[in-house]
């Protein structure tokens, strides 16, 4: 296992991060983040800009979310809510509609001011979750690939990363938990767990989640889990892990509205779980960002208790797209891994007669004017995920239209 991920391509990688010395010829990042460079996120967008690609490497859509749902930010603005420091767990009327929320569609039942924190996006809960919960030398397991800050979390930490790598079959990405239960040891403090799965789209089905269950409560294991796309699933159902016997007082639950109400801007999220483990994650957190996006808190509560049909259309109108999209890449030439959730899609080039995903991502955008993420570069170990590219289809129809007509160049 390495202590960080493949760098994004152009990005400073862990020797260049070496060289970066002060005047003292002491290096000025420490070890924990030398193999960490620029997100390939960055990168790939900065790359669509440059050459006026159609962007669908980064995962944001490009039309704004419900109007009301703006429109509640605005007058949260007018009328002078939030627009200084709100509470530091977050504002009461937000940590109750997350509340409603977790009740309204799982069953599951918190109580607004001690099991419930208002986050800066996921992104900041997870990290203030592994800063909170792991010790230096702490093993932590992850599914592979790896939304990337994932890795950086671990070692910010100081914990040590160990992948359990989903694999491709079928034209779907599955779990083994043989190998998920052989990665546990004495060391193993806590399973970072990531459904539905970005980037292969994987959904894990509850006997699958079950198994995750009984392992961490036989061994005792603490699980932060990341839901953000709780409500993007076309095929199966989302169960929250925190949901089985014996998770609820184990288990740091995190999602976000970025993704489900396309604000990805506002960076707003969530924490779920026990007093304690609140209070821990809490305790990391409010030395991060102490608190952050005061008005739009006002905007996402009103936004959880849109009604059920608003969670349905935008379930639907992402099942479209995934499929136009999803078609198109296979009449270009890819084989293409069709997800049960999320809005990306993974394709493997080789029927393409490429085996380098940065190279052909790098490529990409000069060759047909379109713009994909490798996915190697969320993996330990990056041959395994050479061959595979991500695509995203939170887009309008009609720029997937052109995205297609332009990928399908490609075709053999």
């Amino acid at each position: 296992m390495t202590a960080g991920h493949a760098a994004a391509p152009g990005a400073p990688g862990a020797a260049d991060a070496a060289r970066t010395e002060s005047g003292e010829g002491r290096p000025l990042l420490n070890r924990r983040l030398a193999g960490f460079g620029t997100t390939i996120f960055a990168e790939m967008s900065a790359l669509a800009v440059r050459t006026g690609a159609i962007n669908l490497g980064q995962g944001f859509p490009d039309t704004d979310g419900p109007e009301e749902v703006r429109e509640a930010a605005v007058r949260a603005l007018r009328d002078g809510r939030g627009n200084q420091y709100p509470p530091g767990p977050g504002i009461p009327e937000l940590r109750t509609a997350v509340a409603e929320h977790q009740q309204r569609f799982y069953g599951l039942r918190y109580d607004p001011d001690t099991e419930v924190l208002v986050t800066a996006g996921a992104t900041e809960a997870i990290a203030a979750s592994l800063l909170a919960l792991v010790e230096p030398g702490d093993e932590v397991i992850a599914l592979e690939p790896y939304y990337d800050s994932y890795a950086a979390s671990i070692a910010m930490a100081g914990g040590t990363r160990v992948p359990v790598t989903l694999r491709p079959r079928d034209g779907a990405y599955h779990l083994d938990l043989d190998e998920l239960r052989d990665a546990v040891t004495d060391r193993t403090r806590l399973l970072l767990l990531n459904t539905p799965h970005n980037p292969t789209g994987t959904v894990l089905r509850r006997d699958e989640l079950a198994a995750v269950a009984e392992l961490c409560v036989e061994r005792d294991l603490l699980a932060v889990t990341d839901e953000v796309y709780e409500h993007l699933v076309f095929d199966g159902a989302h169960h929250p892990l925190a949901s089985f016997p014996g998770m609820r007082e184990r288990t740091v639950t995190i999602s976000s509205s970025g993704k489900t109400f396309s604000f990805t801007g506002w960076k707003v999220g969530w924490v779920t779980g026990t007093p304690a483990l609140v209070t821990a994650v809490r305790a990391a957190k409010q030395y991060l960002t102490f608190v952050s996006a005061g008005p739009f808190q006002y905007a996402v509560a009103e936004a959880l208790a849109l009604p059920d049909s608003y969670y349905t259309d935008l379930r639907e109108g992402l099942r479209r797209r995934r499929d136009l999209l999803a078609g198109g890449l296979q009449e270009a030439g890819f084989a293409v891994h069709r997800p049960q959730g999320t809005y990306f899609i993974t394709t493997d080039i080789r029927p393409l007669g490429a085996t380098d995903g940065v190279a052909f991502c790098l490529a990409l955008p000069e060759r047909v004017g379109v713009v994909a993420v490798p996915t190697q570069v969320f993996y330990d170990h990056a041959a395994e995920g050479a061959p595979y590219v991500r695509f995203a289809f939170c887009k309008r129809e009609s720029l997937l239209d052109e995205a297609v007509a332009r990928l399908k160049r490609l075709a053999p």
